[in-house]
């Protein structure tokens, strides 16, 4: 997880995404910087879009229970090369 400024100097929150495809053709998908976002999908869309959700439910648990800090305005997801 990294922080990059916006046009705007805002920061966002910079959240990568890992991918592979499993030997039985599901697909992994993997955010490294936040423990626990794994998600599997029958397709590589349908895995990103998991671990996104699942993301952002962890992140939303984490400031309920004061954990981390609002303190971004946006959340960037990028797949890894």
């Amino acid at each position: 997880m990294c922080y990059v400024m916006d046009p705007g100097g805002q920061p966002v929150m910079r959240l990568t995404i890992e991918i592979e495809r499993e030997e039985d053709g599901r697909w992994l998908a993997e955010i490294p910087a936040l423990p626990g976002a794994m998600a599997y999908g029958p397709t590589r869309d349908a895995a990103i879009a998991a671990v996104k959700v699942l993301a952002l439910r962890i992140m939303a648990d984490e400031i309920e229970h004061g954990e981390r800090l609002p303190d971004t305005a946006d959340i960037n997801f990028t797949l890894a090369a």
